[in-house]
């Protein structure tokens, strides 16, 4: 057995990651120049996480109040948006799932992700994005219920329909983000016998009720990122926990704020405060989702605020009867801007033929449009309402902080 690497405390009272050598038995690559071959043999330097489960963060006062304030502001956007009778939970948690993916780089406009939840013809990324839906709501049945199943689960919504061999259980090997190898990587996660006791000890953290909260969640986040307990898809799982952790406090009780879109306006200084944070500095990865929150209620008011402008239009041009299928569609097209006659169907409890009837008057009123032509496969958007989508995704890439 390795022993132990005791991690050393910096000036800001956090531990720093500690490294342990491991063996590398792996050959290397045939391609590889006689400099790079020596370079891959021998031991590397695995991470070894501090243990943070009694550990309590301080940061400065004015991050301290910052940290508050996005706390205030993320359960006064709940509420508020709680409050009003549409379907804004579901757009919001879609928008935090591309926004997330999109920190990826994996992105997707509005109609193309719409197509793939209908299960209609759209993009391999628009695909993957509806995995992390998945894992969003994942994460939010299972808030109350936070434990390694609960995030294995959480993992296995996210890649079940893209990597089957990576789900089901926490990784068995060694990974690394950056480089050929572990002997020339940017990080070297730990070693994959360290990672259960590290999520353990995560988990003891995050169920401390002791601290402050958005200073909790900034550091069980970046502690998740680098455990990296899977092969892959640890930052959308990551922050999916960040949503469950929002969640089981108390801080939303109706919806999923996209602080996803507000880390997105400058990925670079989240991953550099990820790397801060390895070497015990707190205060990067505290203040960048302290801003991140703000930046997302700011973003997601301006979304609702579009949506309900969308919809108080189409009121005014619906000559639907009040209570027919067509006028209830309008309350569904805001959730899910692409529809087909099936769909409909089924939402109003009416034949396929009355839900065309329906659609068609929608049409002719000008709130939907024709995707495809043809008779067959037929479908039908709100555009205003993608549009209000895509909007917002390039307001979270501008960083409106």
């Amino acid at each position: 057995m390795i022993a132990d690497v005791r991690s050393s405390l910096t000036p800001g009272g956090w531990p720093a990651v500690g490294y342990e050598p491991r063996p590398w038995a792996a050959e290397p690559s045939p391609f590889a120049s006689r400099r790079q071959s020596l370079r891959a043999r021998g031991p590397y330097s695995a991470a070894v996480p501090a243990t943070i489960a009694r550990l309590t963060p301080t940061v400065d006062s004015a991050l301290a109040a910052r940290a508050e304030e996005a706390l205030t502001e993320l359960s006064r956007f709940d509420a508020e948006v709680g409050r009003i009778p549409a379907p804004f939970s579901a757009i919001l948690l879609r928008s935090e799932s591309a926004s997330s993916s999109e920190i990826e780089n994996l992105s997707s406009g509005a109609r193309a992700l719409a197509l793939a939840e209908l299960g209609a013809k759209s993009t391999p990324n628009a695909r993957l994005i509806l995995g992390n839906v998945r894992a969003m709501h994942a994460a939010l049945e299972l808030a109350e219920h936070l434990d390694s199943t609960a995030i294995v689960r959480m993992h296995d919504a996210l890649l079940r329909d893209s990597q089957q061999e990576h789900v089901g259980s926490f990784r068995h090997e060694q990974v690394w983000i950056g480089g050929a190898g572990p002997h020339s990587a940017d990080f070297v996660a730990p070693h994959h016998e360290r990672v259960a006791e590290g999520i353990d000890d995560l988990l003891a953290f995050a169920d401390r009720t002791d601290l402050p909260l958005l200073s909790q969640i900034a550091i069980v986040h970046a502690q998740f990122e680098t455990i990296h307990p899977f092969p892959d898809g640890n930052g959308r799982t990551g922050r999916a926990l960040v949503q469950a952790l929002l969640r089981r406090s108390g801080t939303t009780r109706h919806l999923t704020v996209p602080v996803s879109g507000g880390l997105l306006a400058d990925t670079g200084r989240y991953f550099r405060a990820l790397s801060a944070y390895r070497e015990g500095s707190i205060e990067p990865i505290v203040s960048e989702f302290a801003d991140a929150s703000l930046a997302a209620v700011s973003n997601g008011r301006e979304l609702v605020a579009d949506l309900a402008s969308i919809r108080a239009d189409w009121a005014r041009r619906s000559t639907s009867r009040r209570g027919s299928l067509a006028d209830r569609l309008l309350d569904v097209l805001t959730e899910q801007p692409v529809i087909d006659g099936t769909t409909a169907a089924r939402m109003g409890g009416v034949t396929l033929a009355n839900a065309l009837l329906g659609i068609e008057r929608l049409e002719a009123d000008g709130v939907l449009s024709r995707v495809n032509q043809g008779a067959r496969n037929r479908l039908w958007q709100a555009a205003e309402v993608l549009d209000a989508l895509d909007r917002f995704a390039e307001r979270a890439r501008r960083g409106a902080r």
